[in-house]
């Protein structure tokens, strides 16, 4: 009988949705392996949380992860609307700009779907409170070597696998030690962001008036338009409304490596003047009463080169910094596990270049096409010039135009392939 091969292990740097769909995909492998996390603890909720929204494809893959698949479904909102309406900032009248009454999403809070994936896993296989230091790759090259600091008490550990995987975000320090002189790309706009919970009081003022102007809310990703800013409203599980407002301005000064900032109170009131001037009064009384809106500043990045090193490879935002104008980051994160998975399945730890080698195969075209795709829907949206230097105009788009702009133009968007096979 031959001789069965050992299990493959691998060591995970980031516990956000990336890390832990990596953790399933190769679980389901057969691999052995460790998440590497610097946060103290798994989410617990936070003022500062967001929406995001899963495609068909990319739920499918999630509940196979599951132990109970119903639970994604009780998670989440139904999207099955996409409308895009401008606003005329003088009259204050609403006019379609596209409809797609098939869209098929579903809406999550981000600590929802991430608390799903982590309760999904075994007992002991993310080390929460460990921040990554640094690597080294055996001269053998057979393996991978990292150092991390244990928070809470400043100790030093050595970590060994034979793959390591960079789910460390779009400013991974991972990728930056392979491409130094690789730089994140300002969009050349920001994003004020918030969460409005009505849990406590459902029949507001607030929320009958909201739900007036916006009567889809519930099934709907709402995008009002406006000359130079766009504004994305839905509704999310348990009394909560998440809308993201979009505006141009010069790349902000961050410091650290978030590019999420905390607003002072006198720009809060700035924005919440701002808004009563650019939406509309339902809208801009929606944004007023948020409490601790933060701004996201938005970046992406030009297509990577190659998507891994040896035994080391990049996945989610790490892999693929992208603006958010397409509900890709977590849809790309997920299906890169997945794709991921499939690879190290199929050609087994004695074979990693060859897994490596085809995963980046498959992804990279996918990814590739998409990052530029959504780059241009959000200039498109801020009306920021174009290549030939016209700017679209939501107000007096052709149906061909304003379909740039759909989520169903997006390459790839009705299904990405998950093997060469397809």
């Amino acid at each position: 009988m031959a001789e069965r091969e050992a299990p493959g292990k691998a060591l995970v740097v980031g516990g956000s949705i990336a890390g832990l769909s990596c953790a399933h995909a190769l679980i389901t492998a057969g691999w052995e392996l460790t998440v590497i996390e610097k946060s103290s603890s798994p989410s617990s909720g936070s003022p500062t949380g967001a929406g995001l929204s899963l495609d068909p494809q990319a739920r499918e893959i999630v509940s196979s992860w599951l132990l109970d698949p119903a639970i994604l479904n009780d998670a989440s909102l139904p999207v099955d609307i996409e409308l895009l309406q401008f606003l005329d900032g003088q009259k204050k009248v609403m006019q379609t700009v596209a409809r797609d009454d098939n869209f098929n999403y579903r809406c999550f809070h981000w600590k929802d779907l991430h608390s799903l994936l982590y309760k999904a896993l075994p007992p002991g296989i993310v080390l929460w409170g460990h921040q990554f230091f640094s690597l080294s790759i055996s001269e053998n090259k057979a393996s991978v070597q990292i150092r991390v600091k244990v928070l809470h008490t400043d100790e030093m550990r050595e970590f060994s696998a034979d793959l390591l995987i960079a789910a460390d975000g779009s400013m991974s320090t991972i990728r930056q030690h392979f491409l130094p002189d690789h730089k994140l790309r300002y969009s050349g706009y920001s994003a004020w962001r918030g969460v409005y919970d009505f849990s406590k009081n459902i029949d507001s003022d607030t929320i009958g008036t909201i739900r007036r102007a916006y009567p889809e809310l519930g099934k709907c990703l709402y995008f009002d338009l406006a000359y130079g800013s766009h504004c994305v409203l839905f509704e999310l599980r348990s009394k909560r409304l998440n809308w993201i407002w979009y505006f141009n301005t010069p790349e902000p000064d961050i410091k650290g490596r978030s590019v999420t900032l905390k607003a002072s109170h006198e720009l809060i009131e700035k924005m919440h003047a701002d808004s009563s001037i650019m939406w509309s009064s339902e809208l801009a009384w929606l944004i007023r009463e948020t409490k601790s809106p933060f701004i996201n500043v938005i970046y992406d990045s030009d297509p990577l080169p190659q998507l891994f090193w040896g035994n080391v490879v990049l996945v989610g935002d790490a892999a693929h910094p992208i603006t958010p104008h397409c509900s890709r980051s977590t849809n790309m994160s997920v299906l890169d596990a997945k794709v991921l998975g499939l690879c190290l399945k199929k050609w087994g730890v004695k074979n990693l270049g060859m897994a490596l080698q085809e995963f980046q195969s498959i992804r990279s075209p996918v990814i590739s096409s998409q990052v530029l795709h959504s780059r241009q829907a959000g200039r498109l949206k801020q009306g920021l010039p174009l290549q030939d230097n016209t700017i679209f105009n939501p107000k007096e788009a052709s149906s061909e135009e304003a379909a740039q702009i759909q989520h169903k133009s997006l390459p790839f968007f009705y299904k990405a392939p998950v093997s060469l096979d397809l």
